[in-house]
């Protein structure tokens, strides 16, 4: 196995190696969304008023569990920012269903990639069907729709990814040969980098709770989810250990929520722009810059996660490997904790690996 790691100095910011969550590593946890039961309405094609009066603001969401507690995370603080918003039946959540949502049997990038679990809710969005979208930053496409915004981003949650496993409490414990389920390239190749004894079940998709049952019945020995998620489900009791950044680098945005809304609703630019958390934003920002620049897929093993220091400057730490773990090539950036800056530093980062990686990298 090959595994690179490079550190680079240009006259806007230094490269260092990253220190893992153990030794300080940039990781919050905001607190823990419970689930309650709400009413909602369920549409598919197109979107029907079903509530006599009407809502101020209609929130377009995915209809797992947690699209759904993420959309009930937003209300929530929306109506906490405005009174008119508090009032009963001010805000309505739409469930739209999404191709990626309705195809499960097949890889995401067969079908189409990511755009494919938000490409209906942007439509119901462009149409005037909802008002506001809110996504898992990590599901949404480098480039938005024209005529949509994504001005604004919620707290972001542990960006770490959860082992989960009925048998062994950590990766290092499974028995060679043990099958591990995941749908995520990102995961893959950086868990057969670091265990090649190890066997991996692709196209492991579908909701938190229905891979948890599939863990279940014994279809893997186990399953790697964010833990982000699983908080938000209130369903941490299932994490048998927490992975460590330097083990297993977090997706691009992971942990993320976005919210969106038309370029031309300055109403509803206003309402979200209340919500905002600025350091999350430019978080999100720095890597999606490195992701636009590695022009990245499904089909692409990328990982990439920026935060502040102790001293308020920007750590950047991104991540490219070869789809069977064989090579992995790293690099990070430091620099000032501002848009423009880690802006650079996401894009420097990915054209340095791009470079060094060379063509035919990804098709191993």
């Amino acid at each position: 196995m090959e595994t690179s790691n490079l550190t680079v100095t240009s006259p806007n910011f230094t490269s260092r190696s990253l220190v893992s969550a153990n030794n300080g590593f940039c990781l919050k946890s905001p607190p823990v969304l419970r689930q309650q039961r709400r009413k909602i309405t369920v549409v598919k094609a197109s979107v029907a008023a079903v509530d006599k009066k009407v809502a101020l603001i209609r929130i377009g969401t995915r209809g797992s569990p947690l699209a759904l507690a993420q959309a009930y995370e937003t209300r929530d603080k929306l109506r906490a920012s405005s009174s008119e918003l508090a009032e009963e039946g001010a805000i309505e959540i739409v469930v739209i269903k999404t191709t990626g949502d309705k195809i499960l049997s097949q890889p995401l990038a067969d079908i189409g990639g990511k755009g494919l679990f938000t490409k209906e809710i942007d439509e119901a969005l462009l149409n005037s069907e909802i008002d506001i979208a809110v996504h898992s930053m990590k599901d949404v496409p480098t480039y938005l729709p024209e005529k949509t915004i994504l001005p604004c981003n919620l707290p972001r949650e542990d960006v770490r990814d959860a082992f989960i496993s009925l048998n062994a409490t950590s990766l290092a414990d499974l028995p060679a040969g043990s099958i591990v389920g995941t749908a995520s390239l990102r995961r893959k190749s950086q868990l057969l980098h670091r265990y090649p004894s190890l066997s991996v079940l692709e196209n492991f998709r579908g909701n938190v709770q229905t891979r948890l049952k599939k863990l279940n019945d014994g279809v893997v020995e186990a399953t790697l989810l964010a833990l982000a998620g699983l908080k938000r489900l209130n369903m941490t009791e299932h994490v048998s250990s927490i992975l460590p950044i330097d083990d297993m680098l977090p997706a691009v945005a992971q942990g993320a929520i976005g919210i969106a809304c038309r370029s031309d609703d300055d109403k509803m630019a206003n309402y979200i722009a209340k919500l905002n958390h600025e350091e999350t934003r430019l978080a999100v920002a720095c890597e999606r810059a490195f992701l636009l620049t590695l022009d990245g897929s499904c089909r692409t093993p990328i990982a990439g996660y920026a935060c502040r220091d102790e001293d308020g400057n920007c750590l950047f730490r991104g991540l490219v490997a070869s789809p069977d773990g064989t090579k992995v090539l790293e690099t990070s950036r430091k620099g000032l904790y501002a848009y423009e800056d880690m802006i650079l530093m996401g894009k420097d980062a990915g054209e340095e690996l791009l470079s060094r990686a060379g063509p035919g990298f990804f098709d191993s």
